[in-house]
């Protein structure tokens, strides 16, 4: 239950993010808070644990309800407060709602928002209690380890998503730690163009009362679920903002590759990022996507080290893919 194993297939995405990606100018609550929330998280895990099976049965948006309250609840225990900026309603068809890729609360934070079945690796099942609750929503498993199965995914995808339902999918393939985010792999926005429907693009921020950005819960390196978890808990004033972004039509891209581009573009604009597609062995080279940076976005500040060339991002690694727009160099 570790955020990425030690080594990985030379297929699979990889973060450079880690230990040294976390900031460390935030405030922890007292032990007290600590171990309230600590037993606050128990109490809903065991409830739902409970309540699974009679749940199961629902359907409709009495199940939608249900699941939006245990949801809610999980946050509320880890003393995470639900900004939302837009509006994610289904309207009774289907999409394909992609995001950028940061922590194991991700998939908390968008269901409280809109339960929705979701994309998920394969290991995410045997996950305590977020696992059975993933695999009760009609999920779909991607087996990271065997890339003979993409095909059938993305096919299983495409049929969730004719059927009207909603379902998540996190393009970057694995978790960033928000100062830097990774490109959107276009392999599944070919299953929102087999099924005719929209791509919603949603983009997810961490940062605490103030309102200055967190990397703390970032579910970054070789660490446990469990170690991510204690970190969460002793965090004061976190704050998880969702920006709902335009919704891209069918028909507007060309290709999954453009599609991609366009999601990845819209999430970037609602956080005021740009990208260095930079992945070895290609060449650095900035996007020719401009991103402006209104006066309601965050202001631009300092981050935590490059865990590559250990600057301060945003730096000029060429292994740094995405920087805060206003000190955009490559390497």
């Amino acid at each position: 239950m570790s955020a990425e194993p030690t080594s990985a297939p030379h297929w699979r995405p990889v973060s450079p993010c880690g230990p040294a990606c976390l900031t460390s100018h935030e405030t922890d609550v007292a032990l007290p808070v600590r171990a309230a929330r600590t037993v606050a998280l128990v109490a809903v895990l065991l409830g739902v644990l409970l309540v699974a099976g009679p749940v199961a049965v629902l359907r409709g948006s009495w199940r939608d309800r249900v699941a939006r309250t245990v949801f809610r609840a999980l946050l509320a225990a880890c003393g995470v407060r639900l900004v939302v900026r837009g509006d994610l309603d289904g309207a009774g068809r289907g999409a394909l709602v992609v995001s950028n890729h940061i922590s194991w609360l991700d998939i908390v934070g968008l269901s409280a928002v809109r339960p929705m079945r979701a994309l998920a690796k394969r290991e995410i099942a045997s996950w305590p209690v977020l696992g059975p609750l993933v695999a009760r929503s009609g999920s779909v498993f991607l087996d990271r380890d065997r890339p003979s199965t993409l095909p059938a995914a993305v096919a299983d995808v495409s049929r969730v998503l004719r059927s009207g339902a909603l379902l998540s999918v996190t393009p970057e393939g694995t978790t960033w730690c928000g100062s830097a985010s990774g490109r959107f792999r276009p392999a599944f926005f070919q299953a929102a163009i087999d099924a005719g429907v929209p791509v919603r693009p949603v983009a997810l921020r961490y940062r605490l009362a103030s309102g200055r950005e967190t990397t703390r819960p970032a579910f970054v390196g070789t660490e446990s679920l469990v170690e991510s978890v204690r970190r969460t808990v002793r965090l004061r004033g976190l704050v998880l903002e969702v920006f709902v972004c335009p919704e891209i039509a069918p028909g507007r891209a060309a290709d999954r590759g453009e599609l991609a581009a366009l999601a990845q573009a819209s999430v970037q604009a609602a956080l005021g990022t740009t990208t260095l597609v930079s992945t070895a062995p290609e060449r650095a080279q900035v996007s020719k996507r401009s991103v402006s940076v209104g006066a309601s976005s965050l202001s631009l500040e300092e981050g935590p080290p490059c865990p590559r060339c250990t600057t301060t991002t945003p730096c000029s690694c060429s292994n740094s893919e995405t920087t805060r727009t206003g000190s955009l160099r490559s390497g």
